[in-house]
């Protein structure tokens, strides 16, 4: 296997997540192999080179523009690996005719800073092959009055603690600071190539807090020394094939900024209303896309906005520009199926899976999931029949009194929804709305119920996170009855990162939550999923996101309430539950699908990287 082979097979390999970084790790690893390029017999041997560079080394000793070297212990056993006949294993130090360390000016005195030298630290090296310039600069009696030293042009930086083994050369001269090693090359030397070797060289380093490398383990580096006129063709030879990487990179850039834009007009064009811009409507440019794949929700220069009364005297707001602007024409269920048919072809990477989930979601919300049945129950009886089990309820003494929610005008009403369909707030269809108590600590056991916390709950989806369960053992009346959670409960935090999830599952046993969880109860009426769904839509996320009050982001439970729901016929509620199912499915499979794609390239690579590096010898045995 050789460089143009594996080019060959890179289309293969490309899926896998880190391909471009490991084909430029691999022609590096080449390189300093002396697999790159042919070895030419007329070149000067390495050992040759050797001392030519150590007569370099006495005579500049002599003039004084040399220091005498630390001990250097010759290489003459554990090879990192085998080279060419005409390379030699020698300590990296034999090529350094000068090595430097630095300083820092004192922070304390701003006579030292912000003048015209170079100041260079580890935010410094490593970024980039080449250094021109530093982040910071320093002044002529910062530079006096420090440790630091003024490294001319042409050497190699060397982080040798708080970011290890990062390496770069200064183009300009620049003061260096005490976690950087300037390493003056003999003449000799090609120093792209001493470059090429130290990016790929796995410094461990050692100590406690900071991992670092001393002066003398970082000179007595076993280097592999080619001859000289072979690092030249290295380095040639490496700039060739990183200009290629580069090229690579921008193709596979392109190829996914181009599925994106596919992925994106796809799902927007299902996220589109089947029904004309209602009259006064102000909505958002549809070519825009955000990550959430439902369209621009910016508002605009002087934004229109719906002010939601509740029924504690509070304000809520709610944009009624988030709709995307509707082109000519509608959209179907027709569209719906052709885009969800053809997923495989659209999905391709894990950030797609996410737009998917959540246009799925906003379909559902908005009637196009699955189509409408005329013999289905309107909504609206079934709000009837919900107020009347309420009021008997409330009569009997088994919940508060019902809410009365406010009047949902018609400008108030966000988008279109179907025939059979009503708007609601989350108030007509909850028997509970209630928070934990602020003294539980007192309650906390080892064992006993289960005290669910915001921890506990999930951004995206609401299945509870069960690995860091705290418990208690509760009051048997009062605040503990109170809060006792049941089968179906929807937990909503409300504090800091508002909007995470918890469905109470069936056999979950006692439980019970603090005082930044909402606990959501609804009717047993509506006691299905299509609300846990209506959730962790997009349009209970710009609820949830809309401006919020107080020192703490917080969500009051007026404001869960108040919240604006697009209520569907029992019937269809199911329906639509079913088929969220069944395509959150198929976006598992997608995933995983993804997943197997990205390890298949994975060991594709590294098969092919072990077959290039690898001895044909030493694989054979």
């Amino acid at each position: 296997m050789n460089p143009d082979q594996l080019l060959q097979h890179f289309d293969r390999i490309s899926e896998a997540p880190d391909a471009i970084p490991r084909l430029r790790r691999f022609i590096l690893d080449l390189a300093v192999r002396g697999k790159l390029v042919e070895q030419d017999p007329d070149d000067e041997p390495a050992g040759e080179l050797l001392a030519r560079i150590q007569v370099e080394k006495e005579r500049l000793l002599k003039e004084g523009n040399n220091k005498e070297s630390k001990t250097l212990a010759p290489i003459t056993t554990n090879m990192p690996y085998e080279l060419p006949a005409t390379w030699k294993w020698v300590p990296l130090g034999v090529s350094v005719n000068n090595h430097v360390g630095g300083g820092t000016p004192s922070k304390n005195n701003s006579t030292y800073w912000g003048g015209d030298i170079y100041w260079a630290s580890v935010k410094d090296i490593g970024k980039d092959k080449y250094v021109d310039s530093t982040i910071d600069r320093i002044t002529e009696a910062g530079l006096a009055d420090s440790s630091s030293n003024l490294i001319p042009a042409g050497n190699l930086i060397v982080v040798t603690r708080m970011g290890l083994g990062k390496v770069s050369i200064n183009r300009v001269a620049i003061a260096i600071n005490q976690d950087l090693r300037a390493l003056s090359l003999s003449s000799l030397s090609e120093i792209d190539y001493f470059y090429n070797f130290l990016k790929t060289y796995g410094f461990k380093g050692s100590g406690l807090t900071v991992k670092g490398i001393k002066v003398e383990e970082l000179l007595n580096i076993p280097f592999p020394l080619a001859p000289l006129a072979e690092q030249h063709r290295i380095v040639a030879k490496v700039d060739e094939l990183m200009a290629l990487c580069d090229r690579l990179q921008a193709a596979q850039t392109e190829r996914e900024q181009s599925r994106d834009r596919l992925v994106a007009a796809s799902l927007n064009r299902l996220n589109q209303s089947d029904q004309s811009r209602r009259p006064g409507r102000d909505c958002r440019d549809p070519d825009f896309m955000d990550e959430s794949g439902l369209g621009s929700f910016l508002p605009d220069t002087n934004p229109k906005q719906q002010n939601v009364s509740s029924m504690e005297g509070k304000q809520a707001y709610i944009p009624v520009n988030w709709i995307p602007a509707i082109p000519a024409g509608t959209t179907g269920f027709d569209d719906v199926r052709f885009v969800l048919e053809n997923l495989p072809r659209l999905t391709t990477r894990p950030a797609h899976i996410k737009q998917l989930r959540q246009t799925i979601l906003n379909l559902a919300v908005r009637g196009k999931l699955v189509p409408q049945n005329t013999n289905d129950e309107p909504a609206a009886e079934l709000l009837k029949r919900i107020q009347t089990e309420k009021n008997r309820l409330f009569k009997d003494g088994k919940i508060p009194k019902p809410k009365i929610s406010a009047y949902i005008s018609d400008v108030e009403q966000p988008f279109s929804i179907p025939i059979g369909w009503t708007w609601a707030r989350v108030w007509d269809v909850a028997q509970l709305i209630t928070s934990g108590s602020r003294d539980w600590a007192k309650y906390y056991s080892t064992k006993g119920a289960v005290f669910v916390t915001m921890g506990n709950l999930s951004r995206g989806h609401y299945n509870l996170r069960t690995d860091s369960f705290r418990y208690v053992n509760p009051p048997k009346d009062g605040e503990g009855s109170r809060t006792k959670l049941e089968v179906n409960d929807l937990l909503i935090s409300i504090t800091g990162d508002v909007g995470n999830l918890g469905l109470i599952p069936s056999d979950f046993g006692d439980a019970y939550i603090n005082q930044h969880t909402c606990l959501l109860r609804f009717m047993p009426e509506v006691q299905n999923r299509y609300f846990p769904e209506l959730m962790r839509s997009p349009w209970a996320k710009l609820q949830f996101d809309a401006p919020q009050r107080g020192i703490k982001n917080s969500f009051r439970l007026g404001d869960v309430g108040e919240m604006l729901i697009p209520l569907p016929p029992l019937p269809e509620q199911h329906r639509i539950v079913a088929k969220v199912d069944e395509l959150m499915a198929l976006c598992d499979q997608l995933e995983a699908q993804l997943t197997r794609t990205a390890a298949d390239s994975r060991r594709l690579l590294e098969s092919l990287l072990h077959e290039a590096l690898v001895p044909a010898s030493k694989q054979a045995a």
